[in-house]
């Protein structure tokens, strides 16, 4: 059991163990790709080719630098030419490409079973964690909540009562004076007790802002970003 988790590599690089390190960072890669697909709804092409393709660019790179101080201030020089410039990624995207990241290092220095053992593992838990949406019920029933009052109501106290009663989360979030001023726009972000108590929650509020306009709608999910 222990000769599976010594390193393929020996003191210097043969075509064989090249190739062996190769596929299995393709396969790795692949595989992350695929999961990545699974988990997420919306993603993009171009980075599923990307995660996939990951693990063997970071493979070359270290079969490249290990021990050879020249060829890896040559490469990190390379590197420092080039900009990267993207919009900011979601956390499960992070999550995978560091997944890939690691994986690509593992099989760089010729340990394949260490990198094909922490993919399963780090892709199984993906999955099981997936399906099981850890974390999100509570920010699946946060609502964003657009309420316009005419200027007579005391907005800071109006519906007080009314969020105390099917909430169990609500604040405040911005308040903005419209129509001249005899309005105003308040955005509250609130958690529902109970999903299927929107509508009363709904017709309470506009009986109390003289039915003038709600909006209640999902809340933008900008906290998953880095």
């Amino acid at each position: 059991m222990p000769a599976i988790f010594k390193s393929v590599l020996s003191s210097s690089i043969t075509p064989v163990s090249f190739f062996i390190c190769l596929f299995s960072s393709i396969l790795i890669g692949l595989a992350v790709a695929l999961v990545y697909i699974r988990t997420e709804r919306r993603y993009s092409p171009g980075f599923v080719v990307t995660l996939a393709l990951l693990p063997a660019v970071v493979q070359i790179i270290i079969m490249l630098v290990n021990g050879n101080l020249g060829a890896g201030v040559a490469v990190a020089g390379a590197f420092s030419l080039v900009r990267f410039r993207s919009i900011p990624g979601t956390a499960k995207e992070i999550g995978a490409i560091f997944i890939a990241l690691a994986a690509g290092l593992a099989t760089g220095m010729g340990y394949i079973a260490f990198a094909a053992i922490f993919a399963l593992v780090m892709l199984l838990l993906l999955l099981v964690y997936s399906a099981l949406k850890l974390g999100a019920r509570a920010s699946e029933r946060k609502k964003e909540l657009t309420v316009v009052i005419p200027e007579s109501l005391n907005y800071t106290t109006a519906f007080n009562d009314i969020f105390e009663k099917y909430t169990d989360y609500c604040e405040l979030i911005s308040v903005k004076t419209t129509n001249m001023g005899s309005l105003f726009k308040l955005k509250y972000e609130i958690r529902l007790k109970n999903d299927a108590e929107e509508k009363e929650l709904i017709d309470s509020v506009r009986c109390r802002n003289g039915n003038l306009e709600i909006i209640c709608c999902r809340l933008p999910q900008n906290g998953d970003n880095l």
